[in-house]
């Protein structure tokens, strides 16, 4: 079974060998080739691929015009990819390559799309609170059970990237687009390495910002959430003026206060700014998409 394993690549030129080392065994006994993206690193990185593609005969270095993110990368590598089943990892080498064929028997059960979920999360309290946001923000833009498991170790059917062939946009979420096309999911447990070298690139500002790219971008509970606060708010006000009417009813007289009407209004209030807030971030993606903005675009690129 052919592999292509796209690899986004970013400030990696301490580990890029390494990782080249290690795909050289793997690729011994699993005709691959390896596609490594550089996202506008600011090292050595795309030296280092140029290099890398001319010692190994398998291995194919796309350059990008600046840093688009690792699923705009990882998008780029899945439409340059030319084998029958896709495999992304990370530069950094915290996925063992020799965890794919047991990912690859669980494909082979009838799954489309298999994830290699770590068996322990070890980036620290707060990366790990974000990761689980992340999380549960994917689950509910993907609407499948098995977001909680995702990572950036995937092993997928190259026909899946029918469904977005023609997608175009600043924001991609490479797990929701393959909701388009399959709702065959599965995840394995494998063995997370520690990084060799650097820290990671993903900080805790950068996980909720993907995390509301995705719920914003590829789901409308935003806008659910908007109408169901704006009919509770209502329901709050219909019972408030229920009570201001039967007070006046039966004890003659009125609420009184500017506190007490001042309160009501600045909560309604908000609640309007809030909810023309959710409208406001899906007119700017709309704005975004009318502007056809590509999801990235390639400097450079070497070919086998």
């Amino acid at each position: 079974m052919a592999l292509s394993i796209v690899v986004p690549v970013f400030n990696a030129e301490q580990t890029l060998r390494p990782l080249a080392s290690a795909l050289e065994v793997f690729a011994q006994s699993t005709p691959i080739e390896v596609i490594l993206v550089n996202d506008g690193s600011r090292d050595q990185s795309w030296e280092i691929i140029l290099q890398l593609a001319t010692e190994y005969s398998w291995i194919r270095g796309i350059n990008l015009m600046r840093n688009f993110g690792q699923h705009n990368a990882l998008l780029c590598g899945i439409r340059a990819a030319r084998r029958e089943i896709i495999v992304t990892m990370d530069d950094d080498l915290q996925n063992p390559p020799e965890e794919i064929p047991a990912m690859l028997a669980k494909l082979a059960e009838g799954y489309d799309v298999v994830y290699g979920t770590p068996l322990r999360e070890s980036h620290g309290l707060f990366r790990d609170l974000a990761s689980q946001i992340t999380k549960l923000a994917l689950q509910g833009a993907m609407g499948a059970s098995t977001a909680a498991s995702v990572s950036a170790f995937r092993v997928f059917r190259a026909g899946l990237r029918e469904a977005f062939e023609h997608y175009t946009g600043p924001y991609v979420s490479i797990d929701v687009l393959l909701t388009w096309s399959t709702d065959r999911f599965a995840a394995v447990r494998v063995v997370n390495r520690p990084r060799i070298a650097g820290v990671s690139n993903y900080t805790l500002i950068k996980l909720i910002t993907h995390a509301l790219n995705m719920i914003t971008g590829f789901s409308t509970i935003p806008l659910r959430f908007a109408s169901f606060l704006g009919f509770t708010f209502t329901a709050f006000g219909v019972l408030v003026l229920a009570y201001i009417l039967g007070r006046y009813l039966v004890q003659g007289d009125v609420v009184s206060g500017f506190p007490f009407l001042g309160s009501i209004i600045a909560i309604f209030s908000g609640v309007q700014l809030f909810t023309l807030g959710i409208f406001g971030e899906y007119l700017a993606r709309m704005h975004s998409r009318t502007m056809e903005k590509p999801s990235y675009a390639v400097r450079a690129a070497t070919y086998l």
